[in-house]
């Protein structure tokens, strides 16, 4: 028994000592992998290729009970670029985790990427990936997300697809495939899936994936349900009949025949062109429409950096956006300014400098942007007294009682983080609110999705900053018992003051100004599911709007419906489709998913946002306890920043 329990020992030493040495060059092989890859496209990334293993590497992640394999690289906007050759990515056989967003990568996606059986999340958006997508591809079984959008990616949909039955994300949009979507589609667990953008492809939209949104398909050739019904086949040729029995020589039924056919013809040839005709009448009248109505919903209140007309006075630029009263545009002016009822009404104490509705009308002015409430502007008095922005509100038919009573009380709130509300001018033609103009602002929404929004680089204590600034401003509104209704980004206004970007909420409450029978024209991301009716709103439906706003500033990406030309996303299902999978690493901007030292206070934002935008309204968190949250937040990355600061300065310190 001793002889053979010694066997049994030396036996079991001899396989520990072997499974060690296979770890060991398994590891080996991932690190020497991962060296090519940084060779090819990735000179810049701090990996020391001494170390004796990868595991503490930027990005690299491996398996927590071993760690003896690879199975996460996660490089999101890490600089890197160039082609990706075969024989790196392809030979970290354990990775389940590969993210690659936001980089300069180029040519084809590797064709030895099949060889990652175990890969569960694939990220390569945001760069400019060539060609076809390869077939090694289909092979990964094991495949949940697949995210391969803002790319070059050429062919088409493949129904090789079908191999991946566990998918449950494919996101195809921005590429440019061509071809036809495969009938046979069949992906039972996709939960999310878009292909816009992709001009060239065309024909219906398969069976499968009729129940999701438009948007997803938009910028196609693609028809059918959910976008509009695919024009009929044409009818085919008719069948061969025999021939008629020949008729008497001279018959009135034979020539008669012949006639009736004829003007049968000629009819339906008519009836085809009217149609014809039709169909294209309603297609310009549509797109012209469109046109017309995406041009009247750009964010308002500096949201977008419009190019500003000539100047010329509020009146003008009044009678401007109404063409049946250009002609009158002195008498009317004139009207107003002689009746002495109407005149330009201070909320609180009037400014150092007071000025009259007469100045304000003849003031140079120029378009901030136009919304579906109005359009703002911002008016420089004569002089240069003050500047103030003037809300010009779209015609309403709200009694006067009522939009006096309701103004006064907006009036009434008074915030550092509120833009306050000057005064109001009340007619039945026209309806003026005056604010505060805050110099050097700009709206969050341009910020974050504008022209230059990836110059302009907030980083996370930036973001944190505004989000506190504006919550402040919000649950002030809250504790004096009032509710905004209209939280988005381009209604969050950012300056820098010395260098500290500080947020002001405005267009607060004026929801609450629009009639029941003026329609609400958009419904964005932003709306708690429980309103139907944004005139409606609470303090619980302003912390789920509060909430997405959050859930923007974390991942940059602008909800469904709130950005001109944007798509966007269902930001709360997303964020939670992801989160649920434990890779909360994907959620956060490419722009700050790789800032040291506040990846934790970046995660408790990120669930701070979800509890905002709980389905449940009474199970939100109420807006001052939000703002105290959020402080927190802001207090911990600003300590960890200084205690950076003092480190680096006392290394230099010490170094010299």
């Amino acid at each position: 028994m001793p002889l053979r329990g010694a066997v049994l020992l030396l036996v079991v030493v001899v396989l520990c000592c072997s499974t060690l040495r296979r770890a060991a060059s398994d590891l080996a092989a991932d690190q020497a992998a991962l060296l090519a890859f940084r060779a090819a496209v990735g000179p810049r990334l701090p990996w020391d290729a001494s170390s004796a293993s990868p595991c503490g590497w930027r990005g690299v992640v491996c398996d927590n009970d071993t760690g003896s394999r690879v199975v996460a690289l996660q490089l999101p906007g890490a600089g890197l670029i160039g082609e990706v050759p075969p024989g790196t990515l392809g030979n970290l056989t354990a990775l389940r985790t590969l993210s690659l967003r936001s980089n300069a990568l180029s040519g084809a996606i590797p064709a030895d990427i099949g060889n990652c059986g175990e890969l569960r999340y694939l990220y390569l958006h945001g760069n400019s990936l060539a060609g076809e997508i390869p077939e090694g591809l289909f092979s990964l079984r094991l495949l949940l997300r697949l995210v391969l959008s803002n790319n070059r990616i050429t062919g088409g949909v493949s129904l090789e697809f079908n191999k991946l039955p566990r998918l449950e994300t494919l996101y195809l949009e921005d590429n440019g495939l061509n071809g036809t979507l495969p009938a046979d589609l069949d992906l039972p667990k996709l939960a999310l899936f878009n292909v816009s953008n992709n001009n060239q492809l065309n024909g219906p939209v398969p069976a499968s994936l009729a129940g999701r949104p438009a948007s997803a398909f938009s910028g196609t050739g693609l028809c059918g349900a959910p976008l509009s019904p695919c024009p009929s086949p044409p009818l085919p040729p008719p069948s061969q009949s025999p021939p008629p029995a020949p008729a008497a020589q001279g018959s009135k039924n034979s020539k008669l025949s012949v006639a009736a056919i004829a003007g049968i013809s000629a009819g339906a040839g008519a009836a085809l062109l009217v149609l014809v005709l039709a169909a294209i009448f309603l297609l310009c009248f549509r797109r012209r429409k469109t046109k017309a109505d995406t041009s009247t919903e750009t964010a308002a209140t500096g949201g977008e950096d419009a190019s500003p007309p000539a100047t010329v006075s509020v009146a003008k630029m009044m009678d401007k956006s109404d063409t049946t009263q250009r002609s009158r545009s002195t008498s009317q002016t004139m009207a107003v300014n002689n009746n002495a009822k109407k005149q330009l009404v201070f909320v609180g104490s009037e400014p150092d400098a007071p000025y009259e509705l007469e100045s304000l009308l003849h003031a140079s002015a120029e378009v901030l942007g136009k919304g579906w409430l109005g359009t703002t502007y911002r008016a420089t008095l004569e002089g240069g007294v003050a500047v103030v922005t003037v809300k010009r509100l779209r015609e309403m038919p709200t009694p006067e009682k009522d939009f006096r009573r309701t103004v006064a009380a907006l009036g009434a709130l008074r915030h550092e983080n509120l833009v306050p509300l000057r005064a109001y001018f009340y007619s039945k033609e026209e309806k003026l609110l005056v604010y505060d103009f805050v110099p050097g602002a700009r709206g969050l929404s341009s910020l974050l999705h504008g022209p230059n929004a990836g110059r302009e680089r907030l980083d996370f204590t930036s973001r944190a900053r505004i989000a506190l600034s504006s919550a402040r401003g919000v649950a002030s509104m809250h504790g004096a018992g009032a509710s905004h209704g209209n939280i988005k980004s381009s209604n969050i206004l950012v300056a820098d003051d010395a260098d500290v970007a500080r947020a002001y909420v405005t267009d607060h409450g004026l929801v609450q100004l629009v009639g029941a029978s003026v329609p609400l024209k958009r419904v964005t991301g932003y709306r708690a599911p429980e309103v139907k009716d944004p005139r409606r709103a609470s303090r619980e439906s302003d912390a789920y709007s509060f909430g997405v706003l959050l859930l923007e500033l974390l991942t940059g990406r602008a909800p469904v419906n709130s950005v001109p030309g944007i798509d966007g996303v269902d930001l709360t299902q997303w964020v939670r489709t992801v989160v649920e999978e434990e890779w909360t690493g994907e959620v956060f901007d490419a722009s700050i998913a790789n800032e040291a030292h506040v990846e934790e206070d970046m995660v408790r934002l990120l669930q701070l946002a979800i509890e905002c935008t709980e389905q449940r309204p009474d199970r939100r968190p109420a807006m001052a306890e939000v703002a105290a949250r959020i402080e927190q937040i802001v207090d911990s990355a600003v300590r960890k920043a200084d205690s950076d600061d003092f480190h680096s300065v006392s290394a230099g310190h010490s170094s010299a």
